[in-house]
């Protein structure tokens, strides 16, 4: 039977890898990567790094393959993640059938943690069910961008005896109505925080977490909305992509 471990490798520091991550980064045969282009060459260096400073028998071997890309613009948003993810799971069956052989173990190495606004898992669940392939898998839990944030800030992500919410900038964009105290929002391209009525709210944004790149500001939205955009817009264009998330906390 063939292994598969989904690793949660944390925001962006090596330093934020479990002793679980460790342990579980040295059962592992074969790593597949995920070529997201030239510009994002940083996020396959960092998972080669991990690898290069924890693992302490180096037979292990990279496999990496081309990732396919959301098709943007004006779509209906639902679908087209259908179609990415139909088409992640065409090259993931290819890569645990042709690069991995029984009784190997092949690893994923997930940005932040598997359970959280990645896909790795529903794509393993979809392959086993479609039944062209068999193999046990287990998930590793990392250190999310969420909980990164919230160090970097020196912020707890709550309010005494208040809840949390997390959300997407689509849908805060779309005029998500909340009555949590404390919403995080991530994946926001459109620097949504400009759409939250009351401007006496407070902003913890971070990017490039935890990453030798980061990037903090921290403030009311009157005071410092204009500057965040204006400095992911910047960075956007030095880096060529850009990860960010914030804490919104109400006055």
């Amino acid at each position: 039977m063939k292994r598969l471990l989904v690793i949660g490798i944390g925001a962006g520091n090596p330093d934020y890898i479990t002793m679980q991550a460790v342990k579980v980064l040295n059962q592992v045969d074969v790593f597949f990567l995920m070529d997201k282009g030239q510009s994002k060459d940083k996020l396959i260096d960092l998972r080669r790094e991990i690898c290069a400073r924890y693992i302490t028998d180096p037979a292990y071997r990279f496999v990496e393959a081309h990732s396919p890309e959301r098709e943007r613009g004006d779509v209906d948003y639902t679908r087209a993640v259908d179609d990415l993810n139909r088409a992640k799971q065409e090259t993931f069956e290819r890569l645990i059938n042709e690069e991995l052989a029984d009784n190997e173990c092949g690893g994923f190495l997930v940005w932040g943690d598997p359970a959280l606004y990645d896909s790795t898992i529903r794509i393993l669940q979809a392959i086993l069910s479609s039944g062209r392939c068999a193999f046990e898998y287990e998930v590793i839990p990392g250190i999310t961008s969420v909980q990164a944030l919230a160090a970097q800030h020196k912020v707890p992500l709550n309010s005494i005896g208040r809840s949390i919410e997390i959300t997407t900038g689509r849908r805060l964009a779309a005029g998500q109505v909340s009555d949590t105290d404390s919403l995080v929002v991530m994946l926001d391209a459109e620097d949504s925080y400009h759409h939250v009525a009351d401007q006496q709210t407070e902003i913890y944004w971070g990017a490039y977490l935890g990453t030798p790149d980061e990037i903090l500001i921290s403030g009311k939205l009157k005071d410092v909305a204009e500057q965040i955009e204006r400095t992911r817009k910047a960075a956007r264009a030095e880096h060529g992509w850009i990860m960010d998330t914030y804490l919104l906390r109400k006055p």
